[in-house]
């Protein structure tokens, strides 16, 4: 598994994921509603902490910044 986030991809997962969480435990989102956010930031948390997205992988996506070489 080749890794493919770079680190803002990451952050912005990660406050998303936090976004959710806070819309679930404050009750401010219920239901059927509730869940699949709370599923979308488990999924966030999850590839933000493993810098990898599956879907990236078939359309050749990359957020990860290059490291440069020496010569």
């Amino acid at each position: 598994m080749k890794k493919n986030m770079g680190k803002v991809d990451r952050t912005i997962r990660s406050i998303i994921a936090l976004i959710f969480a806070v819309l679930i435990f404050t009750k401010t989102v219920t239901g059927i509603l509730a869940i699949v956010f709370g599923i979308f930031a488990l999924i966030f948390i999850l590839t933000s902490f493993v810098s990898f997205c599956p879907l990236y992988s078939p359309f050749k996506i990359s957020t990860l910044k290059e490291e440069k070489t020496n010569k």
